[in-house]
């Protein structure tokens, strides 16, 4: 009943509140991202979504356009700057996901949307997470964030879509808060980063 008729307004709700609460560090955030980074602000990437609809994901620039001799950019390792690394570590480059939430395009709980080059590899089993409305959070992010393996992660995201409950919500939610404020299970490599 709470996937069904509850999950979307709980969402709204709880992006509404975190879009409006939240709203000076966005800016700030917004504001150091232009100076440290430059333009434009927001990367935005597409993205599979509910049922492998695509859309554009949002979030804040963490690399700056530093491009070789022959005007081609410099590999994302040698891009990625100190302050892109914080915004990494602290997870304050997904806040702009909370638009995305908003739009109906992701949810606060779900598996983390991938990059749309991997749709073509997955296994039936696997495309089951798109059976859900992809989340800034989920359960592979509770357990781990990005310092687990790929099969985990999926096996993860497969049983949360078995089990979506308020409950399992709250508390994915909850230790997601915790590991972030702890900023433990950090990684933010630029491998991982392709990915998530």
């Amino acid at each position: 009943m709470y996937k069904k008729y509850f999950k979307r307004p709980f969402d709204i709700i709880c992006s509404l509140l975190a879009l409006i609460i939240l709203s000076p560090i966005l800016l700030i955030t917004a504001i150091l991202v232009r100076i440290k980074l430059g333009s434009p602000v927001i990367f935005k990437q597409q993205r599979p979504g509910l049922n492998e609809k695509i859309f554009t994901l949002y979030k804040f620039r963490t690399m700056i356009d530093k491009r070789d001799e022959e005007g081609k950019l410099l590999p994302d390792e040698q891009r990625l700057t100190k302050f892109g690394k914080l915004l990494r570590s602290t997870s304050l480059d997904e806040l702009p996901e909370l638009w995305n939430i908003l739009k109906g395009d992701m949810s606060v709980v779900g598996p983390r949307p991938l990059a749309v080059q991997y749709l073509p590899y997955y296994t039936d089993e696997e495309r089951r997470r798109h059976s859900v409305r992809p989340g800034l959070t989920g359960l592979a992010q509770a357990n781990g964030r990005n310092c687990t393996t790929w099969e985990n992660r999926f096996a993860l995201d497969l049983q949360y879509v078995g089990d979506v409950y308020l409950i399992s919500d709250l508390s994915i939610i909850l230790r997601t808060f915790r590991n972030v404020m702890k900023r433990s299970n950090i990684g933010v490599s630029i491998s991982s980063r392709v990915l998530l």
